[in-house]
């Protein structure tokens, strides 16, 4: 019979959690029933549901300093203490966006950690990024870290294949550099690579169970990020191990006896399933998801920050007191300073995700823009609702495109049968008419209605609700 306990986690009486002891198998455990490789990778299911469990606190960390330049030219010192200052201006002493990691192998790294560190930011903290190697401890210690990631790779992948060992082996190698930083007084924060096909209860909980152990010993947090390093993670209901987002974070608190605020996931977008992978994570128990800005990552990149922001007001109700605002101010820096270029429709960030080409969706955001607009993207991200003219816009199209940019407001706002917006239709459907592909840009069309009030010799303030001279 089953022994029972009291859970003082669930305050429930429970059957005693199963030890996971770990399996050193000789021959690496591939899962090739599900990851062939010359097949699209399979999503199974053993219909086994876990509960939510949705941490008391939850929060945003950042990996743009590190994950981030693995897929672009690194960035300059000056660059990084720059998007350094946004986050931190974006969190606004919120502690929702907590961390943010740094590589410190060259020169140009140490020393944009030591300007960031010299900020005397409370959030985002600095944090950095190591293998799990005695030499890159040593660089961490000299920098007077408080909290490093250590790569700890656990699938058999990465164990048999990158590193050569075996699984007991490396959760040796592993220990052994966890224990540096512990003797050291810096958290470990282990970054279980590659989780999304690992052995589950082989290796991950019995390697965690370890951690834990000398967490309890010496009094000191051991971290765990659970990275889907190729995309893998699913959120369906039911979905079985090792690529089950709620599984794993459920695995990891309940055999593992992982405390929240010491989960974190790190995801990445390969399946296009990375906020919501990230967003179940919260829901199931990890108190962080690691992102980065504008999802910038290793291959299809990481769960972006700015989403995660907005997924954390859907949740919480609030935003406690982040300024989104800045979220456009980072979009535009990226653009004009990196020259990054941001896909067009991008949610929250790109220059057409709130525009609109659609006469029927024009004719509605004339008539109350909420009921084309995913929220008051003018009020919350600085970024207003824009309409492009082209030749499916319409008259309402041109009408709003005309208070948008000139900025007509109340009884100077205009409507579709305004004489100029009739002048302008007819024109337009002419230039179509005529065999023009392309929209009209906001400088061809302030040019046309200069010279249609030029040409019918009305002069300042004559055309109904517009003023020529308005910016």
């Amino acid at each position: 019979m089953a022994k029972v306990e009291f859970s003082e986690r669930t305050n429930l009486i429970e059957q005693a959690v199963y030890k996971f002891n770990l399996q050193d198998i000789p021959e690496p455990n591939l899962y090739r029933e599900i990851f062939s490789y010359k097949e699209i990778p399979k999503i199974t299911f053993n219909h086994r549901l876990v509960p939510m469990f949705v941490p008391e606190e939850i929060w945003i960390t950042d990996t743009t300093f590190r994950d981030g330049q693995q897929s672009r030219s690194p960035y300059k010192v000056n660059q990084i203490v720059k998007i350094y200052d946004y986050l931190h201006e974006l969190d606004n002493d919120s502690g929702i966006i907590r961390q943010t990691e740094f590589f410190i192998y060259s020169k140009r790294d140490r020393k944009a950690v030591e300007k960031c560190l010299n900020k005397g930011y409370l959030y985002p903290e600095v944090t950095t990024w190591i293998r799990a190697k005695e030499e890159d401890f040593k660089l961490v210690k000299e920098m007077g870290i408080k909290e490093t990631g250590i790569l700890v790779p656990c699938s058999d992948y990465h164990i048999f294949k990158k590193l050569n060992l075996t699984r007991r082996k490396a959760v040796e190698l592993y220990i052994s550099i966890v224990e540096l930083a512990l003797e050291n007084g810096i958290i470990p924060r282990c970054h279980f690579e590659d989780i999304t096909r690992a052995d589950f209860y082989g290796f991950v909980v019995p390697f965690a169970n370890e951690l834990m152990k000398l967490s309890r010993q010496t009094k000191i947090p051991i971290k765990i990020r659970a990275c889907d390093t190729l995309g893998l993670g699913v959120s369906y209901p039911g979905a079985a191990l090792p690529r089950c987002v709620q599984g794993i974070i459920y695995g990891l608190r309940h055999y593992a006896e992982v405390p929240s605020e010491w989960m974190e996931w790190h995801g990445h977008n390969d399946f296009y399933k990375v906020v919501t992978n990230s967003t179940t994570a919260w829901l199931y128990g990890a108190s962080a998801v690691n992102t980065s800005l504008l999802g910038i990552g290793e291959r299809t990149g990481n769960c972006p920050l700015e989403a995660m922001v907005v997924e954390y007001a859907q949740l919480r109700g609030n935003i406690k007191n982040m300024k989104l605002e800045v979220i456009t101010e980072i979009a535009n820096y990226f653009e004009k300073e990196l020259k990054y270029q941001i896909p067009s429709r991008t949610p929250f960030i790109g220059k057409a995700f709130n525009r609109t080409r659609a006469g029927i969706h024009a004719d509605g955001i004339l008539k109350d823009e909420e009921i084309y607009n995913i929220f008051d993207t003018e009020r919350i991200l600085n970024k207003p609702v824009v309409v492009t003219v082209g030749s499916h816009s319409g008259l309402a199209g041109i009408a709003v495109w005309m208070n948008k940019y000139f900025k007509l407001e109340g009884e100077r706002r205009i409507n579709k049968r305004d004489p100029m917006v009739l002048k302008l239709k007819e024109y337009i459907d002419k230039e179509y008419a005529k065999g023009r592909v392309t929209s009209f840009s906001d400088e061809e069309l302030e040019s046309l209605i200069t010279f249609f009030i030029k040409g019918r010799g009305q002069g300042k303030g004559e055309t109904p609700g517009f003023d020529s001279s308005d910016p």
